[in-house]
């Protein structure tokens, strides 16, 4: 059961709220965070959930299992913009999102929000080196010539997965208008968070509603992770190099763990999950981190992408 709970009040004028979740490249969740620092952005509020509502793994520490504690989902507030933040710490599939969506858009209608943004990655075969593009979707068809008149290209057809997407068609049933900015990023590292797409996302947030935010910051981590899709290009670059030359690639190495036969299982099933829908590639990376078995299925999974090209 989800409880919305306010620390202390605040007083507003038809602010704006951006909403993030995780996804892709953390590409929206990624907006929120940076943003809250930026503008120094205050807690009040946070929507407590069921801690059973979410649960697919235990924790393990020192060979003692847990129940983990339940994803935080909170709201800040930055005075001087007029702004709402909401940061949800993780996906909630089903009827549970349904619920924290409809949470989330009470707290809206509590505070007189008009207007609502959420962000997404939009994955293409692409270089890191590129600058990335914005995409956007709206639930009401006047929003339009705002995105337009803002340097963003409208997205044709397809689906934006998971509550940043979903929160656009729930707003639309409380007459709250919502708009959703999806930032191009390499389709091979959907897995890593990629600052460089949510700083394009707020670029174009900056133009819309007069956000004056120092994102200098964010300089070094673009750049760290940069590196990283360097190397990951690099790597892809060899794969395809590979089938081109009619070459089989490589054995993977043999792993010096025995791996669960429910593990193997659950593998298999998410990479079938991930060929028909690529935001799957984020939960079967984890799977694979989280028992060490990357390099063991580094090729395949790298397979997924370059397939898709």
């Amino acid at each position: 059961m989800e409880e919305l709970t306010l620390y202390h009040n605040i007083v507003t004028v038809n602010p704006v709220m951006i909403a993030g979740w995780p996804g892709m490249g953390s590409v929206a969740l990624g907006v929120v965070e940076y943003l809250r620092k930026a503008l120094n952005a205050a807690e009040f509020a946070q929507i407590k959930i069921d801690p059973m509502a979410t649960l697919d793994a235990v924790t393990v520490e020192g060979g003692i299992a847990a129940i983990p504690p339940p994803p935080r989902n909170t709201f800040y507030y930055a005075k001087g913009p007029g702004l709402i933040l909401f940061e949800g710490e993780a996906q909630i599939h089903g009827q549970g999102g349904i619920s924290l969506l409809n949470k989330v858009l009470d707290l809206a209608s509590k505070f007189n929000v008009k207007m609502i943004y959420t962000g997404a990655a939009f994955p293409i075969p692409v270089s890191y080196k590129e600058t990335p593009e914005v995409y956007g979707a709206v639930n009401e068809k006047s929003l339009i010539d705002i995105l337009v008149k803002n340097g963003v290209t409208m997205m044709e057809a397809g689906q934006i997965s998971g509550l940043n997407g979903l929160m656009l068609g729930f707003a639309k049933e409380r007459n709250i208008k919502a708009l959703c900015l999806l930032a191009t990023m390499p389709q091979y590292a959907i897995g890593l968070p990629n600052p460089k797409a949510s700083r394009a996302v707020i670029d174009c947030l900056q133009k819309i509603i007069k956000l004056k935010a120092d994102l200098s910051g964010l300089d070094d981590y673009i750049k760290d992770i940069d590196e990283k899709m360097a190397l990951i290009e690099d790597k892809v670059k060899d794969v395809l190099t590979i089938e081109m030359e009619g070459r089989k690639p490589p054995a993977p190495p043999k792993s010096g763990k025995k791996t669960p036969a429910y593990i193997i299982e659950k593998v298999e099933r998410l990479f079938r999950e991930a060929k028909i829908d690529r935001s799957k590639a984020i939960d079967l990376k984890k799977e694979l981190d989280r028992w060490d078995l990357y390099k063991l299925y580094e090729d395949r999974f790298l397979d997924l992408f370059k397939k898709n090209r």
